[in-house]
């Protein structure tokens, strides 16, 4: 294998991770968890939560990491790289800066209120997390869709 290779294959696991898993969270785990009493659904997604983001930090570094290790040593950098590495890129920003906002934010609050068990106050920060997701879940799907398929878009 080589280094091209394995850096392709670590950029695209490490997608599969971060958009599968909120794909999963949103479309699969959230409408079963909401059959839940409040403090056990609340505990649930803390829990959820406390394990799925080790994932995406992993994925938070490792996806520019090997873009632009990628880009600077397969495609000669910004000028050689295609449109939709361009669009992927910027996609990936925004997913990232959410992703920071999500995870010190409504999800350091929620965390506390958890913790507390203050569960109205929890439900409301999980209802911010909720809506959080739902929007980097779509930019990640777009970001999939950009860069699986950009290269045949001529």
């Amino acid at each position: 294998m080589t280094l091209a290779a394995l850096l392709y294959a670590i950029h695209a696991l490490a997608a599969v991770v971060w958009v599968g898993g909120m794909v999963f969270a949103y479309a699969v785990l959230r409408p079963v968890a909401g059959n839940l009493q409040p403090p056990d659904r609340l505990v649930l997604w803390n829990g959820v939560f406390r394990r799925f983001f080790v994932w995406v930090w992993h994925a938070v570094v490792l996806l520019p990491l090997t873009g632009y290790l990628i880009m600077f040593g397969t495609m000669g950098g910004f000028a050689g790289a295609g449109l939709h590495v361009h669009l992927m890129q910027g996609l990936a920003w925004i997913m990232i800066a959410i992703y920071l906002y999500l995870f010190f934010v409504p999800y350091q609050r929620f965390r506390a209120a958890v913790g507390a068990e203050d569960w109205p106050v929890a439900a409301g920060h999980l209802a911010a997390i909720r809506k959080t997701v739902a929007a980097n879940m779509i930019l990640g799907l777009i970001t999939v869709l950009v860069g699986s398929s950009g290269q045949f878009w001529g």
